[in-house]
């Protein structure tokens, strides 16, 4: 019988990363022609992996390429978006993570893209794992979890390429602050008030209020119509949908408020930037919209 053995090294062993770098969420995506492509930011960074077809992370910064074995690392709070094309269309795997940050190299854009190479196969077999212990939710599955999060940032410390090294974040967002501007981003849509955000986190209105300013640099409120701006576009570019229509499915009050709210936002109006839009389509027939004239 023979046997190989092999001792693990006490010297220079590395530090533990803090408990603030945590998982809080994954998701899969695939393109397809509906595909909203409206410019976002999240509380946290967040990690992509290409796992299929390619197409573009758009940034305020400019726009980055992607293609099928890509691994991308956003910072908190970069405005962000990706386009992808029916005839190669992308997929991805995203995780958020709260706690992480570039560091300085890459941090000033914000954004880091390096092949995951010969890695790969690796790093899908884990991201598929860790999915899975989300979808079956088993016991113990959080702190699998957790486990699959730190061999995964391993594997991006090795790899380099401006992604590694990584570290821990800065001053963190408060839980409560955290919670709300996910829920925006999640629920935007919908009739939101202050007192509905502030029992949400289960702090009074006026703490949120503050607590949020300071964090975010915008209120809670204006933060919820931003969001809902910003989605307004893509509506107003992307389809026909009248005002009135927009207004309602993105939770705003009434037509007058929509178009109050986005011309302070824009410093136009929505018919005018809906105009603007097709202006720049030649082939497309310009109608006016019942109602349109009014607001």
């Amino acid at each position: 019988m023979s046997t190989e053995r092999y001792d693990l090294s006490q010297e220079g062993r590395p530090a533990e990363r803090p408990a603030e770098v945590r998982l809080l969420y994954a998701a899969v995506s695939h393109y397809s022609p509906e595909w909203n492509s409206v410019l976002h930011t999240h509380h946290c960074a967040e990690l992509f992996f290409v796992t299929g077809g390619e197409g573009t992370l758009k940034l305020a910064s400019g726009q980055r390429s992607l293609r099928t074995g890509d691994l991308v690392l956003l910072d908190a709070n970069v405005e962000h978006t990706e386009l992808s094309g029916v005839e190669n269309p992308m997929e991805y795997i995203v995780l958020g993570v709260e706690g992480l940050r570039l560091q300085a190299g890459e941090a000033g854009a914000g954004c880091a893209v390096v092949p995951a190479g010969a890695a790969g196969d690796r790093l899908l077999g884990l991201l598929n794992w860790l999915l899975r212990e989300l979808q079956d939710k088993q016991p113990g599955y959080e702190r699998v979890c957790r486990n699959l999060l730190e061999l995964l940032l391993i594997q991006l410390d090795r790899l380099g390429g401006g992604i590694s090294p990584l570290a821990a974040g800065g001053r963190r967002a408060s839980r409560e602050c955290a919670i709300v501007h996910r829920y925006i981003d999640e629920h935007f849509k919908e009739r939101l008030s202050l007192d509905d955000l502030a029992e949400l986190a289960h702090v009074s209105k006026y703490y949120l209020s503050h607590a949020f300013t300071r964090e975010y640099g915008v209120s809670p409120i204006s933060y919820l119509l931003e969001r809902r701006i910003r989605e307004s576009l893509y509506l107003l570019s992307e389809t026909r949908l009248t005002l009135a229509e927009i207004s309602g499915v993105l939770g705003f009050s009434s037509p007058s408020y929509f178009s109050q709210s986005f011309r302070r936002s824009r410093g136009t109006t929505p018919m005018a930037y809906r105009a603007a839009c097709r202006r720049e389509r030649p082939g497309e027939e310009m109608e006016r919209e019942e109602g349109e004239d009014v607001l």
